[in-house]
């Protein structure tokens, strides 16, 4: 989950014991460079735990205890399926289960020399064995199975049982590539005998090949996929894997509390932001090669209409320069050469689709990932107009106040609502992983009038109340909010004050994820002296709690929907409440605040809604669905005979297509966008189609279907555009529910 954020550089007081404490102790010049540098992972180490202690809300003593969760975490991440690593490497391993805590105290990097350096043994030997496996036929006759539940399979004891363990692994994968196909053919069959057009029957003679030729190309897919996995995990260096052992030791402290190097830290800030200086191209690597596999809207590549999807990168140039060879280089370090300052200019030398070379130049720009931002609809029903807004996170831009961020686009946003007349909003949240603090308040305050948002506390200091101080309401009409089990932090913060000042109705999920405390980001290299000090990354920290302003906290509990709509994965566990080392809940005193009563019928539409889900067939099927979807995951054994395979694949197929009336539901709503988007539009192919795509997306969703109904029943009656619409909709509804 995306986390609440201050930037230290905006918020001193917390930190600033830690700036004060550590300008003598790290206030010294280390080796730069790409080479393995002990020292500089040392001074890392102490860094972070320095930092850590100093600044998190209620830090973790360094014990035995300490000890054996990180190592449980990084072996467990090392090596996930159990298929690197034999029982003899673990027993080398456990010797140091107690010792960790010590080894980081002293700056010690045995065990993490050990553990890497045996890893990168046994990668090299995975390939060998892989590649063994996969030369001849498997024998899809033989009675066997295999279990998935890695984590209470025991390690192979020796060789033979680590190549029996990758054999199983991939016998699985390839037997379910080949079902798939014959699947296909099969079908295919049926269509032949059932087709009479001669042109539609030589296409499905042309596509059919014998068993023999599909069993060897499942086995040359998965080959290649593994050589690209192999590939990838190449790509990682000592200071990738050093990154990995770091955040063993950052997550005991709590889920949220993690280290960034350099790469990663610039991940983040774009994924805040929503913006990048560069070409506006998304890379992916196949083999020793970079490919171009998508064009980012409105970027200077996509505005230049010379790359496209599908071309592989073989050569950079900066200007003028020389260009530099990037065939088998990583993936990160190909990156950094085509990213760039704005208005630079960078030359690719690409090898088309077709074949062909070309030499393209592109000037660097501001590139804004239109995915990242808020985003509107309009929709008619029952007479009224209603607006809906998707918010995938709550972004900002924290290097320039004049940038966009959520609290000025969900504003402009809703003036424009209000400039269309617009009779009700729907806030869409569902996914919403969190962002800036800064953010919620804004958008909380467009709805209210001026009093507090959240309520904040530190270790050791009087709680902070984040307070809405303008006393302008920008929207006094219905308001309904839709979260969902992924809705975390920034989204529940916004949640859980619509719903204390009764200001909105909130539908979805039982509850939000459950993530309750804020984290500041700090930039590691401040505690450096000199500037020639290689890169440290930053480290990200739970230096707060948040809590409602009636008191209650949202860690671990989330909060809880006013209705309740079934949902797929409402059985499985994947909120805070189900992470190891969560901090656990409390609650602080209420803030003073006054409940919005300018909604008379509000426990009315809570009512009506509770009814219309509890009678509607569809949420009866998805509540079905979700408890099958929980049975399914706790299956984890699969044959390894054909025969029994493909009999249990029809038998899930058949069990499924209970449920498929969900994916093929409509809810007969026409959503448009707003006059500005459909100008836009004209010009911009890809924003329609995108624009197109989600459109349609709200015409089959059944929860933005029961939130427009929540609207409906929050008005107040007193609208003659809706009475007569709404009496006879209704019937037409009632009528179709008791048919189906």
């Amino acid at each position: 989950m995306n986390t609440i954020i201050i930037f230290m550089k905006r918020n001193y007081k917390i930190l600033l014991t830690i700036v004060l404490l550590s300008v003598t102790l790290f206030a010294f010049k280390i080796k730069s460079g790409n080479e393995p540098d002990p020292d500089k992972d040392k001074l890392l180490l102490e860094l972070l735990t320095f930092v850590i202690e100093k600044g998190h809300y209620s830090p973790a003593a360094i014990d035995d205890n300490f000890s054996k969760g990180i190592y449980k975490d990084y072996v467990q991440a090392l090596d996930p399926s159990k298929r690197f690593f034999m029982q003899s490497d673990i027993d080398d391993f456990a010797k140091y289960e107690l010792l960790l805590d010590n080894e980081i105290i002293d700056k010690d990097l045995t065990f993490f020399d050990l553990t890497y350096s045996r890893l990168m043994k046994r990668m090299e030997e995975s390939k060998a064995i892989y590649t063994d496996v996969l030369k001849a036929p498997f024998n899809y006759k033989e009675d066997e199975s295999f279990d998935t539940d890695y984590e209470k399979a025991p390690y192979a004891k020796n060789n033979k049982e680590l190549k029996e363990r990758w054999r199983k692994q991939i016998k699985l994968s390839t037997l379910s590539t080949l079902t798939d196909r014959i699947k296909v053919q099969d079908d295919n069959a049926k269509k032949l005998a059932a087709a009479t057009n001669k042109d539609s029957i030589a296409k499905i003679i042309d596509k059919a090949k014998p068993y023999e030729e599909l069993e060897k190309e499942t086995r040359e897919s998965a080959k290649k996929s593994l050589d690209e996995y192999f590939g990838f995990m190449n790509d990682l260096d000592r200071e990738d894997w050093f990154s990995v052992y770091i955040n063993s030791i950052t997550a005991r402290f709590d889920p949220h509390t993690n280290y960034f190097a350099p790469e990663e830290k610039e991940r983040f800030d774009v994924s805040i932001s929503g913006k990048l200086e560069g070409i506006g191209a998304r890379l992916q690597k196949k083999n020793d090669y970079t490919e171009i596999s998508d064009l980012i809207s409105g970027g200077p590549a996509w505005r230049g209409k010379e790359l496209e999807s599908g071309d592989v990168v073989m050569k950079v140039a900066q200007g003028n320069e020389k260009p530099v060879d990037i065939v088998g280089m990583r993936l990160d370090d190909v990156v950094k050469k085509i990213k760039g300052p704005k208005g630079s200019e960078v030359r690719l030398t690409v090898k088309k689709v077709d074949g062909t070379i070309k030499v393209i130049s592109i000037i660097r720009d501001i590139v804004e990932i239109e995915e990242t931002y808020a985003k509107s609809s309009i929709v008619m029903k029952n007479g009224m107009k209603y607006g809906v807004i998707y918010l995938p996170k709550f972004y900002i831009d924290f290097e320039n106040r004049d940038g966009r961020d959520a609290g000025k686009d969900i504003a402009l946003e809703v003036e424009r609502f209000k400039a269309a007349n617009v009779d009700g909003i729907v806030l869409d949240v569902r996914d919403d992983g969190g962002g800036s603090l800064s953010t919620v308040v804004d958008i909380a305050g467009l709805f209210i009038e001026q009093g507090p948002i959240v309520q904040i506390k530190s270790a050791g200091r009087k709680k902070e109340v984040l307070y809405d101080k303008d006393p302008k309401i920008e929207w006094d009409k219905p308001l309904v909010i839709v979260v969902n089990s992924f809705s975390a932090s920034a989204s529940e913060i916004l949640a859980a004050a619509i719903q204390d000042y009764k200001r909105g109705v909130i539908i979805g999920s039982k509850q939000t994820y459950g993530k309750g405390t804020v984290q500041n980001v700090i930039d590691l290299n401040q505690f450096m002296r000199s500037s020639s000090v290689g890169d440290l990354g930053a480290l990200k920290t739970t230096t707060q709690k948040f809590y409602r302003i009636n008191g209650g906290s949202t860690q671990l509990e989330g909060v809880s929907s006013d209705v309740v709509m079934p949902d797929r994965y409402a059985y499985l566990k994947m909120g805070e409440r189900d992470v190891d080392n969560a901090m656990p809940w409390d609650k602080i005193d209420a803030a003073a605040y006054k409940i919005w009563e300018k909604s008379g019928n509000f426990d009315t539409a809570i009512s009506n809604s509770k009814q219309r889900v509890a009678a509607n067939p569809q949420f009866q099927l998805m509540e079905e669905s979700a408890k099958w979807v929980d049975s399914r995951s706790k299956d984890n054994t699969y044959s390894l005979n054909i025969d029994k395979f493909k009999a249990a694949q029809n038998d899930i197929e058949e069990k499924a297509k209970k449920y498929r009336p969900l994916s093929d539901y409509k809810n007969d709503l026409i959503f448009t966008s707003l006059p500005y988007e459909v100008t836009e539009m004209k010009s911009d192919v890809s924003l329609k189609e995108k624009r197109e795509r989600w459109h349609e997306s709200l015409s089959k969703d059944i929860y933005i279907e029961e939130a427009l109904n929540v609207l409906d029943d929050l008005q107040d009656g007193s609208n003659p555009k809706r009475t007569v619409t709404k009496i006879k909709n209704d019937k037409l509804k009632s009528d179709k529910l008791a048919k189906s």
